[in-house]
């Protein structure tokens, strides 16, 4: 089975548990494991919270512009899940910016999306477009709920 959805959306806070809703929906109705789901629910919406806060050139004054959206696009194929959430912001800062010591990252307000995204996922990448913006992509290699009928017995997917 096959499963894939793109949304355009608005830099908004109200934007992030629509993506999220979405996510758990399509993967409950897939018969994905309620665990691995939520795992990578979380990851979305630090992706997600991370583009709406970072992801615009917000200039004061000017007119709202392409850069107050940003895009979620998620893939379930066979046996993994692959999101990509991507904005058309400033671009991450360089890598040596981003690092902090263990302590510092465990007392700051913010800065800890990226990591509990890696911690959440099985394999993170992070690809910087500077001045077009970031794109964040992750995947987790699926588990099924017991009892699920699109699972055949040898526990892949029915179909693929």
């Amino acid at each position: 089975m096959s499963i894939w959805w793109s949304l355009h959306l608005r830099r908004e806070a109200a934007s992030v548990p629509l993506a999220r809703r979405l996510l758990i929906g399509t993967m409950e109705t897939a018969g994905v494991d309620p665990d691995i789901s939520f795992d990578l629910s979380v990851a979305l919406s630090e992706a997600c919270a991370n583009a709406v806060e970072h992801g615009g050139d917000d200039r004061p004054g000017e007119p709202s512009r392409a850069s107050e959206a940003y895009r979620v696009t998620a893939y379930l194929d066979g046996e993994k899940c692959r999101i990509e959430v991507s904005d058309s912001g400033p671009g991450f800062p360089a890598r040596r910016a981003v690092r902090r010591s263990a302590i510092a990252a465990l007392t700051a307000e913010d800065g800890r999306g990226l990591s509990l995204i890696e911690q959440l996922a099985d394999h993170v990448h992070c690809r910087n477009r500077p001045g077009r913006g970031a794109v964040i992509s992750f995947d987790k290699i699926l588990k099924w709920r017991e009892g699920n009928p699109l699972v055949a017995r040898g526990g892949t997917t029915a179909g693929v």
